[in-house]
């Protein structure tokens, strides 16, 4: 049966509520215990009935009748034996949960408020039909726990929610549950779970305008998770996708914030297809020619030329080591500048890949700028991430950049090479007949 399914009443008591409520209230102005009594006599009866309406007035009205008597801690023991009377109605447990969470912000002290809590939470354990509101008072005491510093503890109560599967709760609210599952754990440096529930959340979700909000606190995290374990290209990735924010684009200062990271993480991702291929997309940002430096610096790592490290370090370091993403005092900024080093050189590995089929290993140290030893590591690196195709003679000390050809490759060549002569012999007969025809 359906937890929304209507059962009709066996008897109706909604005359006799209309006539023994006034003398309940007026009962429990000078004995709250015999007004109580006379109640649960009623609630027996209606629930007995299945009259959901009277039952569901009935219990209401309990809770109502000691939470204005400040009798929390009888409330919260009769709420529990209500909730497991044989023959409850689910819809009426439901709507007594629902008045006590309403009491929540009313509760004299924070220790009561705790002890009401987690009353609600034992009642409405298991139960699928009030599993939103065991959501609810969850998330609030997490808060709790959260602001007295017991991360750990208000983690371990959040992460315990599965809201994805509770359809009764809308998209917002279940992503604004998520999200602060992945921020509490990332509050506790649990990274890994926090990028396990984060991918609860669907990005298409964030198309909606409605939810800006809900995108930026998403991306933030995510920029969080992706800068723990140095992940520069989804990192660029997430401000980019702040940066097409509506919102951001609206605001001078947030959307050069957003693109000066979209740049300066790009140009920290190892490149293979996706990097270059991302690079060569933010290169075409309009908005891009407004940033000097970082426009300049994304024209480098495009362009087929070399770029000399100390005079790439000397144009460009005091102004990158004054932003937050290279921080000098920053462990992290550290690092980060000396990737920065290591993708410039491997740029111009690149570079001379292309215009370089032999060279010697003295004038590659020379054009690098580096030692004979930390050339050789940062060629190796490349050769064996498939980045380039090279070979070390060290006897003779030659870097071979040419990869060898096998007899297919030979014939192509070959049949390419004859097919353009051929068309070039053609173009030629065709000018001079047309001289002599002059």
């Amino acid at each position: 049966m359906s937890d929304n399914t209507i059962i009709k009443p066996e008897k109706d008591f909604s005359d006799t509520l209309l006539e023994e409520m006034p003398k309940i209230d007026e009962l429990a102005k000078t004995d709250l215990q015999a007004a109580v009594e006379r109640l649960l006599a009623l609630e027996k009866q209606t629930r007995q009935a299945a009259d959901l309406a009277s039952t569901e007035k009935l219990l209401i009205k309990l809770v109502n009748l000691f939470k204005d008597a400040g009798d929390w801690k009888a409330m919260n023991e009769h709420i529990q034996i209500l909730s497991k009377k044989h023959g409850q109605l689910k819809q009426a447990i439901t709507a007594m949960v629902q008045e006590t969470i309403k009491f929540l912000d009313d509760v004299p002290d924070l220790a009561t408020k705790i002890e009401t809590i987690e009353n609600i939470r034992v009642v409405t354990e298991g139960k699928i039909f009030v599993e939103v509101e065991r959501a609810r008072v969850t998330r609030t005491l997490a808060k709790i726990k959260e602001e007295q510093g017991d991360i750990a503890a208000a983690a371990d109560l959040m992460c315990d929610l599965q809201v994805e599967t509770y359809g009764s709760m809308d998209n917002r609210e279940k992503t604004e549950f998520i999200l602060e599952q992945v921020q509490l754990c990332v509050l506790r440096d649990d990274f890994t779970q926090a990028l396990i529930l984060s991918r609860k959340i669907s990005t298409n979700y964030f198309d909606n305008d409605d939810v800006e909000d809900l995108k930026l606190r998403y991306y933030e995290l995510m920029i969080k998770i992706s800068l723990h374990d140095d992940k520069y290209l989804d990192v660029c990735k997430h401000y980019r996708a702040v940066y097409d924010t509506a919102s951001v684009q609206e605001d001078e200062t947030k959307w050069k914030e957003a693109l000066r990271n979209v740049v300066y993480f790009i140009l920290l991702s190892p490149y293979d297809n996706e990097q270059s291929d991302l690079i060569h997309r933010i290169a075409k940002e309009p908005r891009l020619e407004q940033m000097v430096v970082e426009s300049q610096l994304i024209k480098n790592f495009t362009k087929v030329e070399l770029m000399r490290w100390p005079l790439t370090a000397e144009a460009y370091g005091p102004i990158l080591r004054a932003t937050p993403v290279f921080n000098v005092s920053d462990p992290k900024g550290e690092t980060r500048w000396d990737d920065f080093r290591k993708r410039v050189i491997e740029h111009n590995i690149r570079v001379i890949a292309k215009y370089y089929t032999r060279i010697h290993t003295s004038r590659l140290r020379d054009l690098l700028d580096l030692s004979d030893q930390e050339t050789e590591t940062y060629l190796a690196r490349l050769i064996t991430q498939g980045t380039i195709y090279a070979r070390i003679n060290r006897p003779e000390k030659i870097v071979t950049f040419d990869a060898p050809k096998d007899a297919n490759d030979v014939l192509n060549e070959w049949s390419s090479n004859i097919s353009g002569l051929l068309g070039l012999v053609e173009t030629l007969g065709h000018l001079i007949n047309q001289t002599a025809s002059a």
